[in-house]
């Protein structure tokens, strides 16, 4: 039988939205071709009329990633006051609820420490994921009046996921919970993001 190019597209990015999820949970390593495609309620067989490989897949499931990482940064970004705003993405990001969802957080955080072993393609869109949502938090940093925002954008999200790696590691959740409001507070404080009472 065959389908017409719509549903292959939605097949496609089902496929896609179920890469990231799983590369996000488990590395890249962790997923394989026949266990992806299950879980997408597809054949293996299908898998190659939609990717030349599994590199391929991986490097477009990146860009997937960064585009649903664009999409949480645009509904904090939705607040008029950039100081709201950051402040909303602040709290989002450094949450108990985004450290514990590895299979929808920050392809940053979740990808950070394979991206030497990927393919060029895999480690050409994390780069330009990441640089893209640096440069946004730097444009909301500079309407909200802070000097040299480009670096400062790029400082607050290397802040932002170191913090949140750093409280995947501990064991213990009260410390984990300490590191993501410590590592809030720090930042609210550094970018005057603290709204008064």
């Amino acid at each position: 039988m065959r389908y017409g190019r719509e549903h292959r597209e939605l097949t496609r990015l089902k496929i896609l939205k179920e890469a990231a999820a799983a590369i996000r949970a488990k590395g890249p390593e962790g997923v394989g071709v026949s266990a992806l495609m299950k879980q997408a309620g597809l054949t293996h067989g299908g898998f190659y009329a939609h990717f030349a490989s599994k590199d391929a897949l991986v490097a477009e499931a990146i860009g997937v990633m960064f585009e649903e990482a664009r999409s949480r940064f645009d509904w904090a970004l939705a607040e008029a006051d950039p100081r709201a705003a950051l402040d909303k993405y602040v709290g989002f990001y450094l949450s108990p609820l985004h450290r514990d969802a590895r299979g929808r957080g920050c392809p940053v955080a979740a990808l950070s420490g394979d991206m030497a072993r990927l393919e060029p393609a895999a480690r050409e869109r994390f780069g330009q994921g990441s640089t893209a949502l640096a440069h946004r938090l730097g444009e909301a940093l500079a309407r909200h009046g802070i000097a040299n925002a480009p670096a400062a954008g790029r400082s607050m999200l290397a802040e932002l996921v170191g913090a949140l790696l750093l409280s995947r590691t501990v064991t213990d959740p009260a410390e984990s919970d300490a590191i993501l409001a410590d590592s809030a507070s720090a930042i609210r404080a550094r970018y005057q993001l603290e709204i008064q009472a």
